[in-house]
This record gives structure tokens, sequence and C-alpha cells, in this order.
């Protein structure tokens, strides 16, 4: 292989590890959400990141979801969640650039592909499958 085609397969590699994806940690309020809706990311550590989600209607927690970011192997990270009433799902990171990573399972029914943005204090996790998308818009918020 020539110089650039090395450059561009080592800038589309996926990170060696986790702590590459530290800019999810935190509290995470969804915006327009109840209170107590939204994520908590802890920092990385021992390979991995946990997250935890919940959703509150008319003061009732409706749906929760607890969630990995682990390195499955050296220089492979999964994004792995086990929402509430569903069987565990597991979606390799298929890209990381800056702030957004998009992590992907074409076998999956819904999602098929997990996406994170992170814009200063807002951090949007969208999961899509054929053609329907759905963003989920959140606010930084101090963890109490």
């Amino acid at each position: 292989m020539n110089l650039a085609i090395l450059l561009l397969v080592a800038l589309a590699a996926p990170p060696s590890s986790v702590q590459d994806l530290a800019w999810m940690s935190g509290c995470w309020e969804s915006v327009g959400g109840e209170p107590g809706s939204g994520e908590t990311w802890t920092s990385p550590a021992g390979g991995t990141l946990l997250g935890v989600s919940r959703t509150v209607k008319r003061g009732k927690t409706v749906a929760h979801e607890f969630m990995q970011i682990r390195e499955t192997a050296p220089g492979q990270i999964a994004f792995i969640a086990l929402p509430s009433g569903q069987s565990e799902a597991s979606f390799p990171l298929v890209r990381l650039s800056g702030q957004e990573a998009v992590f992907e399972n074409p076998q999956h029914d819904f999602p098929q592909r997990v996406i994170y943005r992170r814009d200063g204090d807002l951090l949007t996790g969208r999961v899509e499958g054929g053609t329907k998308g759905i963003d989920f818009p959140m606010e930084r918020r101090p963890c109490t």
C-alpha cells in the first residue's frame, strides 16, 4: 500500500481504547423530558464506560436501559445495550471522529445503528434502522 492509503486506514480505524470516548462521561438530562429522564455515563476504567438511561413520564419511570461501551478485543470496541423488556444487543464501533461515535449491527432488527455526538454541553444519542431515525438530545447537568 502507498502512504496515502495507510494514512486513510489509520484515520478511519477505531480507537484502541475506550479512553477515546471519555467525552461521553457525565450526567445528561433529556431536553424537553421530565425530571429524571436522561443518561449517566461513568468515566472510562478497566476497558469500559458504563451507562444507564431512564425515561420518566407523568412522574413514573416507563423505560430504562443498562449500557456498556467496552473493549471486546484489542483495538475493538462495542456498544452493548440491555433495554427494559428486551434482549441484550451488541453494536461494534465502526467510526470515531472527534466527538462522534457510530456503532452498527446490520443484523439487529431496530436499531441497526447507534450514534453519539457531543457539541459542548449537548450530547445527542441517535438510533437508526431502515428509513427510521430517532434523536435523543441531552444537556449536561451536575451529577447529584
